[in-house]
């Protein structure tokens, strides 16, 4: 398997900021994360990772926000040590395509080849203001927009052949201009003429990462993505997932194997289980569990007040489809396949997803959290897992340091660095290069 760690602080519980141990601006303090870092590449981490808005979060009065532009941010990281991949991320909608090219080719090169991209569309209306727009895009074009963009992204990164270089020095002939190449692009949304000013980095393209469960979420990843971040709360879901990928791309004219699929899996690691589930109740306490009920409802299609934080939702209660307002068309249909199971309460399900973050909670011991990341990629779930703790302070440690050994003796995850790039790591998962 691969495996990304996640930096997000104070963790993937918001609150957990509310901890007696935990410092409530760790997100804006580098030593922090220089050492998270160094944890991470000790423990041979493939990639660590970091999500980000262009707005202050509507939750500020409750938790931190995401912190430090994670360029700066991971290109800080990256300066700091010599393997580990940085997966940043940016917005199409709110961008230009041709300096995120530049500047993650940049990247790449100042790297040498551990540079990614998290390509997402922002979900957040409260950026359009800091953008000069009147209203924030609608889903459907936020996703055109996303195509176009990636289409110009990646045509620049392949402008300069791989034999452009003559370097000459008799006849002080360099370059051969005529395998350097613009793209001369208009389209919707972009008129870019290229190309970029420096050749490819090295790993040809910096790895593009990409999350999204709506249909346009879905045809960006079939086209373009390399990896794709995703969210299930089911083994079922996550197979079903990885299948309709891989036929994507297939459908786009590319391998199966040419996308990997990154599983999102909140952790939170003890010495033992029960030492565990003690450290999840206090995470739960620190949950603002009305406001988080509300948000739920409103992203299941439910009435607001509808359903008390104890009150039992089944799926005959939901709405036949998501609703338009649903901030995430993947964390609304996996917290669907949920209750299609059996019915939960909001209280129930905002503790499964980590105060309501949509993704798994995995509780437990070293022991018991190998066992089940190894049960899902089995199972066909996943290629391998972005990791994302409950409490940064404490977990993303206790995974690299307890978990990780566990993978590495069972032949799961390798105890050295195999490949000097990103993009050939991530090829080990499944053979390929």
């Amino acid at each position: 398997m691969h495996l990304n760690l996640s930096l997000m602080t104070p963790g993937h519980f918001r609150t957990a900021w509310r901890l007696p141990h935990a410092d409530p601006v760790a997100h804006l303090d580098i030593d922090h994360f220089t050492r998270l870092a160094r944890i991470a590449e000790n423990a041979v981490i493939d990639a660590v990772f970091l999500g980000d808005g262009p707005a202050v979060h509507g939750d500020i009065a409750d938790a931190p926000g995401t912190g430090i532009d994670p360029l700066v941010l991971l290109g800080h990281v990256a300066a700091l040590t010599d393997n580990l991949g940085v997966i940043v991320t940016s917005s199409t909608t709110y961008n230009s395509p041709y300096n995120l090219a530049r500047r993650f080719q940049a990247l790449d090169h100042v790297t040498k080849g551990r540079a990614a991209v998290n390509i997402v569309t922002t979900g957040t209306s409260a950026a359009a203001a800091n953008f000069g727009l009147p209203q924030h895009p609608d889903k459907d074009t936020r996703y055109r927009r996303a195509w176009e963009f990636l289409d110009v992204v990646t045509r620049l990164w392949d402008g300069w052949e791989p034999d452009w270089l003559i370097a000459d020095k008799d006849s002080g002939r360099y370059a051969d201009p005529t395998r350097i190449h613009g793209i001369a692009h208009r389209g919707e949304f972009f008129s870019v003429a290229g190309p970029l000013p420096v050749p490819a980095g090295p790993q040809g393209r910096p790895v593009l990462v990409q999350a999204g469960g709506s249909e346009g979420g879905l045809k960006l990843a079939g086209d373009f993505a390399d990896v794709v971040f995703t969210v299930a709360q089911t083994p079922s879901k996550a197979v079903e997932f990885r299948h309709d990928i891989r036929r994507r791309a297939v459908g786009a004219g590319r391998h199966p194997d040419d996308i990997k699929i990154s599983l999102g899996v909140v952790v939170l690691v003890a010495d033992s289980d029960a030492e565990a589930a003690a450290r999840a109740e206090r995470l739960y306490a620190t949950l603002p569990i009305e406001r988080l009920t509300a948000e739920l409802l409103a992203n299941l299609g439910l009435p607001d007040g509808a359903f008390g934080p104890d009150d039992p939702i089944s799926a005959y209660d939901l709405p036949k489809a998501a609703p338009g307002r649903a901030f995430s068309s993947g964390f609304n249909a996996s917290t669907r396949a949920l209750i299609a199971e059996r019915p939960y309460s909001p209280r129930q399900l905002v503790h499964r997803s980590a105060g309501g973050s949509g993704h798994r909670l995995l509780v437990g011991s070293a022991e018991r959290v190998a066992d089940d990341l190894q049960a899902w990629l089995a199972a066909g779930a996943a290629d391998g897992f972005t990791i994302m703790p409950a409490d940064t302070s404490v977990d993303l440690e206790n995974f690299a340091t307890q978990v990780v050994p566990i993978l590495q003796r069972r032949g799961l995850f390798p105890q050295e660095y195999l490949a000097p790039t990103l993009r050939e790591r991530l090829g080990r998962t499944l053979g390929v290069g």
